[in-house]
């Protein structure tokens, strides 16, 4: 039978209706083919919910068409009891006897152990169409298992001549300068729904006082990590505000401030490699992407230090002269859009775009 990749593209398109919802699980995507007519489909809806095989074959109205079928799925199906049942198991147990498959899964727990199942059933089992597409589809989920560290996305503004703000200090008074209009706000925030952390440093805490929320977006706000070494940050702060969980850094448990709600204090060793020893503490957390909001010294320390995977950067059309300067950033170019005032890049790192 001539397997037609069209079918592998519509998984594709169906995993994508998972985003911002199934974390930190990956996207999948599955249809069910018969006689080159697709006759059921399906996605990974939501972490903790039926998988997009178990939802594409619960499709399927004719039941007995399924042992004349071929199911086509994006990812490696499961072999392992986790929040739901294995996904392989019910592939043989409906007799389909062929399955297409993008990608092996590089969770360990599954890694080949899927399809090795589902071939010594006699099922045939094809892998690798459209597989770098599948890839990159779950960057986040690739990372995650094969470096044991959350994926790490870095976003800033910056004005036409390269500066992010003008020159602040705490307490002196000044606004940020706001070189965002509405629409990239609201785009930034719907991205924040589909990150589990966003962290930021002491000094932008203390200068912007942000909430750190998805305000301007439906979806769910990420956990909210900042940096405050000696305790700076005022208990009155919207990070503190109870409204959202925080995960604090610092080099000591603070001594005179009240238990606040939903506020955890990690004490780190600040004198050997801080970013490191976080992102490891972060995965420890179960939050496997970190968006980082953070000023020029928080970006540029992660940019140095080679641990990032991707970066959102917008250019206004405003020019500053004077201030803080944007970070300097080197990684292959995706894409880019334009805005009402500004221009919005995309940038992958090179460190994580291949796997192997």
């Amino acid at each position: 039978m001539e397997l037609n990749p069209l079918f592998m593209e519509r998984c594709l398109q169906l995993a994508r209706k998972g985003e911002g919802f199934t974390k930190p699980n990956p996207l999948v995507g599955a249809v069910v083919v018969h006689n080159g007519t697709i006759i059921g489909e399906g996605f990974h809806r939501h972490y903790g919910g039926a998988h997009a095989e178990v939802n594409a074959i619960a499709s399927v109205r004719e039941g007995r068409l399924l042992s004349e079928s071929t199911l086509y799925v994006s990812l490696e199906p499961c072999v392992h009891h986790g929040q739901t049942p294995p996904c392989t198991e019910l592939i043989i147990a409906k007799k389909i006897p062929r399955v297409v498959i993008a990608t092996g899964d590089p969770n360990p727990k599954v890694s080949g152990k899927g399809i090795a199942m589902m071939r010594e059933s006699g099922i045939e089992v094809t892998v690798g169409m459209l597989e770098k597409e599948a890839r990159e589809l779950n960057r986040i989920f690739f990372v995650n298992q094969l470096y044991n560290r959350p994926f790490v996305v870095l976003k800033w503004a910056q004005s036409s001549d390269s500066y992010m703000d003008c020159s602040r200090i705490p307490g002196d008074g000044k606004s940020p300068v706001l070189l965002s209009n509405s629409i990239t706000q609201t785009i930034v925030h719907k991205f924040r729904t589909q990150v589990q952390g966003i962290m930021t440093g002491t000094n932008t805490a203390l200068l912007d006082n942000p909430r750190l929320t998805a305000r301007k977006w439906f979806g769910d706000d990420p956990i909210r990590v900042v940096i405050d070494r000696e305790n700076r940050i005022p208990a009155d702060a919207f990070l503190f505000d109870g409204m959202v969980p925080t995960i604090v850094f610092t080099a000591s448990l603070p001594t005179q401030r009240t238990k606040q709600k939903h506020v955890k204090h990690i004490v780190i060793d600040f004198l050997g490699d801080t970013n490191r020893e976080i992102l490891t503490r972060l995965f420890e957390e179960k939050i496997y992407s970190l968006l980082i909001e953070g000023g020029a010294h928080l970006l540029t320390s992660f940019i140095e230090k080679e641990m990032w995977d991707e970066a959102y950067i917008e250019i206004g059309e405003k020019a500053l002269h004077a201030g803080v300067k944007a970070p300097l950033i080197q990684g292959d170019m995706e894409l880019f859009k334009n805005y009402p005032g500004s221009v919005q890049f995309y940038l992958k790192s090179k460190i994580t775009r291949n796997f192997h």
